[in-house]
C-alpha cells in the first residue's frame, strides 16, 4: 500500500504506532524541536555513528568531516520523527524518518529554508506537471521520468504503509521534490550529503549537475564565457569555505551561479530564492520582463509586466490557485537593480549598464523574430484544427519545441551569461535555420501555401517584405562573401 505526503496517517502505520507504545517493540522517540547548541548532539545519536561506521563507513566518514559533526550534530538530531509522521519508521529501537527535508533543516537554518521553500526552485515538480505535461507523459515515460526528469526536477515522495518509501519516488534529491511533512524542495540537492558543504554548493558544478545539456545549457555556456574561464584558472583563490562569502571582499578572482544569482555583495544580502534577481524570464516560448509578487506567508509569484501592477493588500491568485493577500511587489528595475549590484564590485557602471543593454536588445530581437511569430502561427494552426490538441504527434511540434525550448534557450542564456558563440553561430543562427529552413518548411507542407503564406505575412509580415525588397541586389553569402549575383 503506498501513501502520498498530506495524506491522512496511514491505518498500518498507526497500527505499528499503537503497539509500539504498548512496549511490543520498545521505540523511544524525541519530538522535533527547534535545535540549539543547547538541545543537539544527542547521545543516543552516537550508537547510529558506531554501527554505521561499519554498514555505510562512506557516509560516517563524509559526516565526520562536516561542519554539524564539528558543531556536535549528530545523525538522531536530523533523522529523529514522531510516530505521528507519515514516514516514520522503527529503526534498530528508534523511530526516525529517511528524507531530512527543507522543514527539518530549517530547525536551525530558517531563513535558507524559508527561502528556498518560496523560491522557483520550489515550483520545479510543478514545472513538468502543470506546464510540460505532453513532454512528460507522452514521450518520456514513467520509468524515464523517474530516472531522468525527477532527479533535478524533484518526485512526490510516496509513503508505503511501515514508512519506508516507494522506489519510484525515492531515491530522490530534486530541488523541488515534494517531501512527505508538506515541505518542497531538498537542501542535498546542492549541499551533497552528508558532508553538506557550503563550498560545494558555491561551485559551478553544484548547479550544473542539472543545468546542463540542450534544455538549460547553462554549464556549457559559462564555461565559455569569460567568468567561466576566470574561474577555471583561479579557482584556488575563490576562497569557497568563507563564512559570509562577500564579492570583492572575500573573493574577487571570478564569479559562480551563486556569486551573481544568490550570493551577498556589499549592500546586497545572501538569498537563497534563487530568481529573486531575474528580470526576464528566459525558459519560455516568449520571453517577458516580470514582476516578483511576495504574499504574506511568504509565498511568491511571478507575472509578466504586460499586466498591471498588483497593489499592496490587495488579493491575488497564488500558483496553486489559493488566494493570497500581496505584501510587496518586485519590478523588473528593481530585480536587475539587485543584479547590478553583484556586477558592479568587479564591472564600472558603464560597462554594467551596457552590457545589459546589449542583452535586453538581444532578447527583444529573439522575441519578436522568432519567438512571438512562431507562437502566433502555432496558436492558429490550433485554432484552425491544422494541428490535434495531443502534444508531440506531428513533427512541426518537434520542430517548434526544439526552436525555442532548445536552441532559442541556448541564445537567451548565451547573451545573459556573455557567451558569445552561444548566443551568436550557436544560438541565433541555430534558431533562424530552423525557422526558416525546418519550421516555414514544414507549415506550408501541414497547411498548403496558401494558408502559410497568409501566417507568414501576418505574424512575420517584416521579414517577407524584407526578403521580396532585398532579392535583387543583396549578395549571395552561399556563393562567397561580398559576391554580386550574376
Amino acid at each position: 500500500m503506498v501513501y502520498a505526503k498530506n495524506h491522512s496517517k496511514p491505518t498500518l502505520l498507526l497500527c505499528l504506532i499503537m503497539v509500539s507504545w504498548l512496549g511490543v517493540v520498545g521505540i523511544a522517540w524525541a519530538e522535533k524541536v527547534k535545535l540549539s547548541p543547547d538541545n543537539w548532539g544527542q547521545a543516543e545519536g552516537k550508537a547510529c555513528v558506531d554501527c554505521h561506521e561499519k554498514s555505510s563507513p562512506g557516509i560516517t566518514h563524509q559526516w565526520k568531516e562536516s561542519a554539524h559533526a564539528k558543531a556536535g550534530v549528530n545523525c538522531l538530531d536530523c533523522h529523529q520523527a514522531s510516530p505521528a509522521d507519515d514516514d516514520a519508521m522503527e529503526h534498530e529501537g528508534r523511530v526516525i524518518a529517511t528524507i531530512v527535508s527543507p522543514k527539518d533543516c530549517g530547525r536551525c537554518h530558517t531563513v535558507e529554508s524559508t527561502e528556498t521553500q518560496n523560491s522557483v526552485h520550489s515550483q520545479a515538480v510543478a514545472l513538468i506537471g502543470d506546464k510540460l505535461p505532453g513532454l512528460a507523459e507522452n514521450l518520456s515515460g514513467k520509468a524515464l521520468i523517474s530516472a531522468g526528469c525527477t532527479q533535478c526536477h524533484g518526485s512526490f515522495v510516496a509513503v508505503r504503509g511501515d514508512g519506508t518509501l516507494t522506489p519510484e519516488s525515492w531515491p530522490n534529491s530534486g530541488i523541488g521534490r515534494i517531501n512527505p511533512d508538506g515541505s518542497r524542495g531538498s537542501c542535498s540537492a546542492c549541499h551533497g550529503r552528508h558532508q553538506f558543504s557550503k563550498a560545494q554548493a558555491r561551485t559551478p558544478e553544484a548547479c550544473t549537475w542539472c543545468h546542463n545539456g540542450s534544455d538549460s545549457p547553462d554549464d556549457e555556456v559559462f564555461e565559455k564565457s569569460k567568468h567561466g574561464a576566470l574561474f577555471t584558472s583561479h579557482r584556488d583563490k575563490m576562497n569557497l569555505a568563507s563564512d559570509d562569502w562577500v564579492t570583492g571582499k572575500d573573493y574577487s578572482a571570478a564569479p559562480t551561479c551563486v556569486t551573481c544569482h544568490m550570493g551577498a555583495s556589499p549592500g546586497l544580502k545572501a538569498s537563497h530564492d534563487v530568481g529573486m534577481r531575474e528580470a526576464w524570464s528566459l525558459n519560455g516560448p516568449v520571453s517577458e520582463k516580470q514582476y516578483l509578487v511576495i504574499f504574506e506567508d511568504g509565498e511568491r509569484r511571478e507575472l509578466p509586466d504586460t499586466q498591471a501592477v498588483p497593489r499592496r493588500g490587495s488579493d491575488l491568485p497564488k500558483l496553486d490557485g489559493s488566494i493570497g493577500k500581496v505584501k510587496a511587489v518586485a519590478t523588473p528595475k528593481q530585480r536587475r537593480q539587485a543584479m547590478g549590484k553583484v556586477c558592479i564590485e568587479c564591472h564600472s557602471k558603464g560597462f554594467t549598464d551596457g552590457f545589459m543593454r546589449q542583452f535586453d536588445d538581444a532578447i527583444k530581437y529573439y522575441n519578436e523574430s522568432f519567438g512571438k511569430p512562431a507562437q502566433s502561427i502555432m496558436l492558429a494552426l490550433y485554432e484552425k484544427g491544422l494541428l490535434t490538441t495531443t502534444a508531440f504527434d506531428e513533427p512541426l511540434e518537434f520542430t517548434y519545441w526544439k526552436l525555442w525550448h532548445d536552441e532559442g534557450t541556448k541564445l537567451r542564456h548565451g547573451a545573459a551569461m556573455a557567451s558569445p558563440n552561444h548566443s551568436g553561430w550557436q544560438g541565433v543562427h541555430q534558431v533562424a535555420q530552423l525557422f526558416y529552413g525546418t519550421f516555414l518548411s514544414q507549415l506550408r507542407e501541414l497547411a498548403g501555401e496558401e494558408t502559410a503564406n497568409a501566417l507568414i505575412g501576418e505574424y512575420r509580415s517584416g521579414w517577407a517584405q524584407q526578403k521580396e525588397s532585398a532579392a535583387s541586389t543583396a549578395p549571395i553569402p552561399l556563393v562567397g562573401y561580398g559576391v554580386d549575383k550574376p
